[in-house]
């Protein structure tokens, strides 16, 4: 490894070996050149004099890629993809003249970038699922610890810690949804030639007339089922419609704003004490303040999150500047965003993944900041079961607001305990009620843990059957 130059951070500390084998150059070009031998076995198959000699040579020579030469040749030439035909011609000598036979650049770059996606959103749609599976885990084993809920960031109706992991859980089984939809609508680029009309390969199969154009379209839907593409587009430029990648960038944006939200959560709830990530035996939280037990994981989701929303913004520029047929503009923007986007979601999948698996709960403490405020959501039903003791309604209600404001000035004024309930137990108008009940957290929830249980059966089951080949991968934070 050099220390002299910079190294993308996302493949050096973040994302899996995997995400990160998918968007290197050795697939990159293997690809490139899996899609040469492709072309020429199905011109091949539609008639074409090309030798099966000439196809047994490019294969054997797939995997052998000699980038020196590549970058020798782009060094003159200028060209990224015809630096590697002649790279590859190089190596394979009886087929050097049919190598990318009646293609423009884009029917290797483009279909690449196809299946890149299509295998980096199946790799993420995995993930997802994961992430999904191990909230619901926690979902179930917390359906019914009551916590204060929020609103506005303010103490509000209460809830439980299995209902609140719920709530993230259903944010990720929306965007698993969409990542499945981007790849049911993800199609093949085909064989368009240099501006989508297919002219150079009608021209190899003899010109207009209806048996060229037959042999065409054919050549085409044999690559897209070698591609393992069941459709391609109808219809393209130069390249598809950059459209595409703005549709899958924002599925790749929903995913960060379900983690950053999420993550969010955690680092208010750990500034309580009440739930924290995981926290190994000899991780350090700050170099200065050795206590310290920062939530490290989550924020570098958000910060990674943020990353992959702004990304979200160049594709939308970029398929909206497409002029005409195509710009070349699109180029070094799409090389950085749409590697990256999928490298970052990838990364945040595993930390939150590693942070799902690892959530550590402290129910004194959520009790304890439940009982703070409790008293004063209680008042409803203290005030109803006075009344059902034969008290007056208006006058028990007047007596509630005095106590609350009286309790409530301690709390802000004074710093003390919020004394509510012993003021109201010491007032005659309230003896015959049973506070123990009328204070009993587990009322005030609702059906947040038969939530919890619906949610599970309704949602996460289908979705960990989907997924059950993929569920025990790990997510390792090595940094």
């Amino acid at each position: 490894m050099s220390h002299e130059f910079y190294e993308n951070p996302l493949i050096r500390r973040y994302a899996s070996p995997e995400m990160s084998w998918l968007w290197g150059e050795q697939k990159k070009f293997r690809t490139w050149r899996q899609l040469w031998v492709w072309l020429a076995e199905a011109e091949a198959e539609l008639g074409l004099p090309i030798s099966a000699a000439q196809i047994d040579d490019l294969q054997r020579n797939i995997e052998n890629i000699d980038f020196a030469a590549a970058e020798k040749h782009e060094s003159r030439l200028r060209h990224d993809v015809m630096a590697h035909v002649h790279a590859y011609g190089d190596q394979c000598p009886q087929a050097r003249g049919i190598i990318h036979l009646g293609a423009t650049s884009c029917y290797v770059t483009d279909n690449t970038d196809l299946m890149l996606m299509r295998d980096g959103l199946k790799m993420l749609a995995g993930r997802l699922a994961t992430v999904i599976d191990r909230l619901g885990i926690f979902a179930q084993q917390y359906r019914d610890l009551p916590c204060l809920g929020f609103t506005h960031l303010q103490p509000a109706q209460p809830t439980t810690i299995g209902k609140r992991a719920c709530l993230w859980a259903a944010d990720l089984a929306m965007d698993l949804h969409e990542v499945e939809h981007r790849l049911e609508q993800l199609k093949a680029r085909g064989v368009k030639g240099a501006t989508g009309t297919q002219a150079s390969f009608l021209e190899l199969f003899g010109g207009d007339r209806p048996k060229a154009h037959a042999r065409v379209q054919r050549l085409e839907q044999l690559v897209a089922k070698k591609m393992g593409f069941e459709a391609v587009y109808p219809v393209t430029g130069q390249t598809y419609s950059r459209k595409v990648d703005s549709q899958v960038l924002a599925a790749l944006s929903g995913i960060a704003q379900s983690a950053h939200k999420a993550a969010t959560d955690l680092r208010i709830l750990a500034s309580r004490k009440e739930l924290e990530e995981p926290f190994e035996a000899e991780q350090i939280g700050s170099s200065a303040m050795a206590y310290k037990r920062n939530p490290m994981r989550s924020e570098r989701i958000c910060g990674l999150a943020r990353f992959v929303m702004s990304l979200e913004t160049s594709a939308v520029g970029t398929a909206s500047t497409q002029w005409l047929e195509r710009t070349l503009d699109d180029s070094a923007n799409r090389r950085l965003v749409i590697p990256q986007a999928f490298l970052a979601i990838d990364a945040i999948l595993i930390l939150y993944q590693n942070i799902a698996s690892g959530l550590v709960v402290y129910p004194n403490v959520i009790a304890k900041h439940l009982a703070e405020e409790l008293p004063f959501m209680a008042t409803e039903n203290i005030l109803m079961a006075a009344v059902a003791e034969g008290g007056d309604r208006q006058d028990l209600h007047e007596r509630i607001r005095q106590h609350s404001h009286a309790a409530a000035k301690v709390v802000k004024e004074q710093g003390g305990a919020n004394d509510l309930i012993d003021r109201l137990k010491a007032d005659k108008a309230f003896a015959k009620v049973n506070f123990a009940e009328a204070l009993d957290a587990g009322k005030f929830v609702g059906r947040a843990p038969q939530q919890v249980d619906e949610f599970l059966a309704e949602t996460v089951e289908p979705i960990r059957h989907r997924y059950r080949g993929h569920l025990e991968q790990s997510a390792e934070v090595n940094v």
